[in-house]
């Protein structure tokens, strides 16, 4: 796993680098990026494609519940809840971006057009370099850390497997990153 990028399986450094665009380094549209990765396991290329009418209920005047896309990559369709942190992190952005236009870029550049997969890439590399958590963290680290931290709290393996579309389990373990330092942690746990 040395050239591939990996999960933050530490939840006090995911804390750090949602933070970091909150606290250290105030930018609305980079914490929400960060938040809707870390929470909903998408690809970058599938977050980017969000506009608000897909988060937000503009007749209603509120969030969604849940969105939905077709998966860039597989072509699948799935459906996402928002959660707490999400729509936290989403409502912050909106109030920044002064209502915007239901068929507006969630994600917006500051030339004006939707973020776009570089730019995303340099505002994760960028905080994680700046908390120094150490190399290969990037987007796809975001996708990767929700299903660590998921199986870390007894998501069922099955389920993962079908969440990322993974055609086995041996794939979503080596995607996760799953290692010695996981089994070690069941021996230490069951102490006997």
């Amino acid at each position: 796993m040395a050239n591939t990028t990996r999960p933050i399986k530490s939840r006090k450094d995911v804390e750090r680098l949602k933070n970091y665009y909150l606290v250290t380094k105030p930018n609305a549209r980079n914490y929400a990026l960060i938040v809707v990765a870390l929470n909903t396991a998408l690809r970058i290329s599938d977050i980017l494609s969000l506009r608000w009418k897909d988060v937000y209920d503009f007749n209603r005047g509120g969030f969604r519940e849940r969105f939905e896309l077709r998966e860039k990559k597989t072509g699948k369709k799935q459906s996402i809840p928002i959660n707490g942190h999400v729509q936290e992190a989403l409502a912050h952005l909106f109030e920044a971006q002064g209502r915007p236009l239901a068929g507006g870029w969630l994600f917006v550049s500051q030339k004006g057009g939707r973020l776009s997969r570089g730019q995303a890439f340099r505002v994760v590399t960028s905080a994680a370099a700046a908390l120094n958590l150490g190399e290969h963290i990037s987007c796809h680290s975001l996708r990767k850390t929700f299903g660590y931290h998921a199986y870390k709290m007894g998501v069922s393996p099955s389920l993962l497997v079908e969440l990322y579309n993974h055609s086995s389990y041996q794939v979503t373990k080596r995607y996760l990153g799953l290692g010695q330092d996981e089994k070690d942690e069941v021996y230490m746990k069951i102490n006997l």
